[in-house]
């Protein structure tokens, strides 16, 4: 059976679960958690990504981010690729280094957000990484130690997440500490990370229950939410790929796509392809940008070969394509 695509869209929060292909190690050392880490904490803030909670293990990675100026198809793409090369290199090893595709879960925020917090910066102590709690609170490599004080990352939202627990941070601090520590006797949490059927029922036996009964449940395995939030989420995904097909149903490539800009900017086509930083050709070339990624669906890589230009520029040409087009109500036909 073909693997589902994954879900995403502006806003959205991720659980996002990155594993070392059969179960090897993805960091051997300090050094290889340190590179890895200064690696997400760059791109996270080039891409503004917002992300509330981490933790390294040695042959996998949690992150808990909520979607921001890029896709996180290309975020993860950046990270994973940079530090797989870079591992390799160091290490003297070739081939793969992680699973295929990160997992990656699409949450609803009210009732999962701080028990996806907790879960993920648990999961040092559930594996034994560290002895015990009050050792988990000064480890480098959570974000759990950033949320309590103890260290900083420039890119961890600590205050979005103390901002549950209070507006004062001393106390929220401590409340939060308290929550976490609460989850401790919990143990694993499959409901939290295997996706798939309802979560707000009370665990799984009582899914069961109610599926005995005969009552229909909404689920996938891309989604963490109540029955209504999946169906949202799934439409809004569905109506995204269909008017992706259905523009390319009616001919829509980059060819046809140059010819509209070209006709929006009173402009020849072709002259989108003239290579340099022509100021008059910097808004059309933009939005051409922006509606080749994000309503055809083409990789920003291939639109860098088609205009001669490098990747980063590609996506900064997007983000400035998509203020144009809310800005002056563009759409293609």
């Amino acid at each position: 059976m073909p693997r589902k695509a994954r879900i995403d869209m502006p806003g959205a929060l991720h659980h996002l679960i990155i594993r070392g292909i059969e179960r090897k190690r993805i960091f051997r050392d300090d050094e290889d958690r340190n590179n890895f880490l200064s690696r997400l904490g760059k791109i996270l803030e080039e891409t503004k990504t917002p992300c509330y909670a981490w933790a390294f293990l040695p042959n996998h990675a949690h992150l808990l981010v909520r979607t921001g100026q890029e896709p996180l198809a290309r975020v993860m793409g950046r990270l994973l690729t940079g530090y797989a090369v870079s591992f390799n290199h160091r290490h003297r090893r070739h081939g793969q280094l992680f699973q295929n595709r990160y997992k990656s879960i699409l949450c609803q925020e009210d009732p999962y957000f701080l028990e996806l917090v907790r879960y993920i910066h648990l999961n040092p102590l559930r594996a034994g990484v560290v002895r015990d709690y009050k050792s988990l609170g000064f480890w480098a490599f959570s974000g759990h130690s950033g949320i309590l004080g103890h260290k900083k990352n420039s890119w961890q939202d600590i205050d979005y997440v103390l901002g549950y627990f209070g507006g004062r941070k001393g106390i929220a601090r401590e409340k939060y500490g308290d929550y976490v520590q609460e989850g401790v006797s919990q143990g694993r949490r499959p409901d939290l990370v295997g996706g798939g059927l309802i979560r707000s029922l009370g665990g799984w036996k009582e899914v069961v229950h109610v599926m005995a009964s005969g009552v229909r449940l909404k689920g996938d395995e891309r989604i963490l939410g109540e029955s209504d939030f999946v169906l949202d989420v799934l439409k809004a995904s569905e109506e995204e790929m269909e008017r992706r097909y259905r523009l390319k149903a009616t001919g829509y490539n980059l060819e046809r796509l140059a010819r509209r800009v070209g006709e929006i900017f009173g402009m020849r086509s072709e002259d989108l392809w003239i290579p340099g930083k022509c100021a008059r050709n910097v808004p059309p070339r933009s939005l051409f940008c922006y509606w080749a990624v994000r309503e055809l669906g083409i990789s920003a890589t291939e639109i860098a070969r088609s205009l001669n230009l490098t990747q980063p520029a590609v996506s900064i040409a997007v983000r400035r394509g998509e203020q144009i087009a809310k800005e002056k109500g563009l759409v293609i036909p």
